[in-house]
């Protein structure tokens, strides 16, 4: 292999350089690559590394390219789009394969699975294939065509169809509400085991009890014991079972309230700084069947809004 070709840095690398500097922000570009903030970070300071000069010059609260960066910017910005347009013209001679759905593992459990029956009683001839993966999938490889994401708002990319926020409330099961101690006010949760999402790096706090209960003048509250689980529906396969009571994120769980596998014993709740986005791949934006879901997604939700985010605020 010739020697340049051999040296170039990872595309990985450049994909997440080219974002952080056209976003000017290690954290909005993560975001909008669906990866972690501290692992582009990392890839930038590997292509940094790799050819021997910064990047960003890293200020507090802020973000800046050297000159060598903005000039290396301007190319890789270039040769990545002239690569894009070229992968683009490879797919438009292939026959569209079905649709790959990127989601969590939470949200097709709880949500997607459920549902999808109506969409493929609506659009039969649509083969759907869910990946349902915790991890970040970088949109712009190509294998996925449709992502349902959790993001906050001001972080949610361009042209993202928001689906619906989220409502954090106690649940139970009915069995549970009727044959163990009362749960007539959230004091009563001291009586009670508590189920938990693990969460061993404190990034979704807003997701556990400590949370909830401080929101809800209870910081101090001990409970009667704790279980933890490493994914939400186990929490809430286990609420189901009547193991304890655990935080309910609704619309996640709103069928299984309404159908009666779980009630709300008391109504003090607060609201997930987070909500439930898709993001469409560029390639398979004009695809019949990409469009087909979006339109059926939102008709599921009831509350798809595409329009822009500062659209959304000064409406608000």
């Amino acid at each position: 292999m010739h020697k340049t070709l051999r040296d170039l840095p990872s595309l990985d690398f450049l994909r997440g350089f080219e974002a952080a500097g056209r976003r000017l922000s290690f954290t909005l570009a993560a975001e909008e690559l669906f990866v972690t903030q501290s692992a582009l970070s990392r890839q930038v300071r590997a292509l940094e590394d790799a050819l021997g000069a910064p990047l960003f010059e890293r200020r507090h609260r802020a973000l800046a390219l050297t000159p060598a960066g903005a000039a290396f910017h301007r190319t890789v910005t270039e040769k990545l789009r002239d690569l894009a347009a070229a992968a683009d013209a490879v797919r438009a001679d292939q026959p569209a394969p079905g649709l790959t759905v990127s989601t969590t593992v939470s949200f097709a459990a709880l949500w997607l699975i459920p549902r999808l029956p109506a969409f493929r009683a609506a659009h039969p001839a649509i083969d759907v294939y869910v990946s349902a993966d915790d991890r970040l999938i970088d949109l712009a490889r190509g294998d996925v065509d449709v992502a349902v994401r959790y993001l906050a708002d001001d972080g949610a990319p361009r042209g993202a169809v928001r689906l619906f926020g989220e409502r954090l409330l106690p649940v139970a099961s009915p069995a549970l509400v009727k044959r163990g101690p009362p749960l007539k006010q959230p004091s009563c949760l001291a009586r009670h085991v508590l189920i938990h999402l693990d969460d061993p790096g404190g990034l979704m706090p807003w997701l556990n009890w400590p949370a909830w209960l401080a929101a809800n003048g209870l910081p101090n509250l001990k409970p009667a014991g704790s279980v933890k689980f490493s994914l939400y529906d186990q929490v809430i396969q286990a609420t189901v079972a009547g193991q304890g009571v655990a935080l309910g994120r609704v619309p996640l769980i709103a069928e299984y309230i309404a159908d009666g596998r779980l009630v709300a014993p008391f109504a003090k709740r607060y609201d997930s700084p987070r909500g439930y986005f898709a993001v469409v791949a560029p390639h398979a934006a004009a695809r019949p069947e990409t469009v087909a879901f979006i339109a059926w997604l939102r008709g599921q939700t009831g509350r798809g809004d595409e329009r822009p985010r500062a659209a959304r605020k000064a409406r608000q």
